[in-house]
């Protein structure tokens, strides 16, 4: 029988230099691979964390996903392409997306790190890149799984080598809930909303030991007057906003399962925080809706004293919750609203939804900038993308 006394009489018999090449040649494994043809695939880990739902907005469907890159080996390796391909019944294989050069560069994040953009895609050993995909798809016909390809270089000089890896195949859900307005009338700018790059879009956050992304679709509503500017009059009087005071509306029949009041509220202004910001106090005065299925609307930022309900309440679609406000982690008033598969604010995954429907009534180039608007042009069964002017029914 081997037991730990054996062993170790055994081990100690060999010869110095065999143990010593054995180490060796096990450290310099995926080098060796390499320089034989890349008989080893690269030491990567591809990880999807959520797999994608279909989301319809501003004519076009699409699949906002991430893809998590771990460099498992000690040699460094670059990021030269992402393809995304459909993975059908019966083996059928369409290439619905390939990210590559600039376009790569712009969707690379690297947690932890502030990584200039050219050099994003360059991973250390031990190093994570995340890629933040933004994949158009046919809504006639959409995929019913995706298989995701990363293509790496190693080495440099006549030694580089361009290999290539699949990730997971994950399912790709069906479009989100219908649900009716969070709030009345208009005109609503629908600031940090839906779109490859807003900061809601990218908001990877680590909560309980996992990141997510709960605000993937969320968006921060503020008014506009006729001159496209969120007030008139004194800009640090709250009072002063289109959108305070506006009531925030359930969007569907639903169960209210948090609410957090008396969080007094800021001075309008960027570095304007009444309180510290905490996981307590970052949505402000806010009321989570249990919708049922697993999805839960996240409202943030009301007044405080204004909320009218409580928990364990059930709700009826377009009852009125609270009042818009500009509290917590907020520099104006405005209503944060979005959808996602948990009761945490940050700590769950954001769905997307479709809005029975609304009127797109014009756009800005960025948040209160060069906005124009447009004759009234009716959307159903579509989600707001950032920077539309909406109005919603009365």
């Amino acid at each position: 029988m081997w037991n730990g006394t054996t062993i170790r009489t055994f081990i100690s018999r060999l010869p110095l230099r065999r143990i010593v090449l054995q180490a060796v040649i096990a450290a310099l494994a995926p080098s060796l691979a390499t320089a034989q043809g890349a008989a080893l695939p690269p030491f990567l880990e591809l990880r999807i964390p959520k797999p994608p739902s279909i989301a319809t907005g501003d004519g076009a469907s699409f699949l906002a996903y991430e893809v998590h890159v771990t460099n498992f080996a000690s040699q460094p390796m670059t990021l030269k392409r992402i393809e995304v391909a459909s993975n059908d019944a019966g083996g059928t294989r369409r290439v619905l997306a390939s990210v590559a050069d600039s376009a790569l560069m712009r969707s690379l994040g690297r947690p932890g790190t502030t990584t200039p953009a050219a050099e994003r895609a360059k991973l250390a050993g031990g190093a994570r890149a995340v890629v933040w995909l933004w994949v158009p798809i046919d809504r006639q016909a959409p995929p019913r799984a995706l298989a995701t390809r990363v293509f790496v270089e190693q080495g440099s000089g006549d030694s580089t080598t361009t290999q290539e890896l699949d990730g997971p195949v994950v399912p790709v859900t069906p479009e989100g809930p219908a649900i009716g307005p969070p709030l009345r009338g208009g005109t609503w700018l629908a600031g940090n909303g839906p779109a490859p790059e807003t900061g809601h879009r990218r908001a990877l956050i680590p909560i309980g030991g996992t990141p997510s992304i709960a605000q993937r679709f969320a968006i921060d509503w503020v008014r506009l007057g006729d001159d496209n500017r969120t007030f008139t009059g004194d800009q640090l009087s709250n009072a002063s906003y289109h959108a305070y005071g506006q009531d925030a509306l359930a969007v569907a029949a639903g169960t209210v399962v948090a609410i957090k009041d008396g969080i007094p509220e800021n001075i309008p202004g960027v570095n304007s925080r009444a309180v510290p910001i905490t996981l307590e106090t970052v949505g402000g005065n806010h009321v989570i809706l249990d919708l049922g299925g697993g999805r839960f609307a996240f409202y943030a930022h009301l007044q405080p004293g204004s909320l009218r309900v409580k928990v364990g309440d059930r709700v009826r679609p377009g009852q009125v919750l609270g009042l818009v406000g500009n509290s917590g982690n907020s520099t104006e008033p405005h209503l944060h609203f979005h959808l996602s598969d948990g009761i945490s604010p940050l700590g769950s995954e954001g769905i997307p939804y479709l809005h029975h429907s609304f009127e797109l009534v014009g756009r800005c180039k960025s948040f209160g900038s060069g906005c124009d608007r447009s004759a009234p042009a009716l959307r159903r069964r579509e989600i707001p993308i950032a920077n539309m002017l909406v109005r919603f029914p009365q």
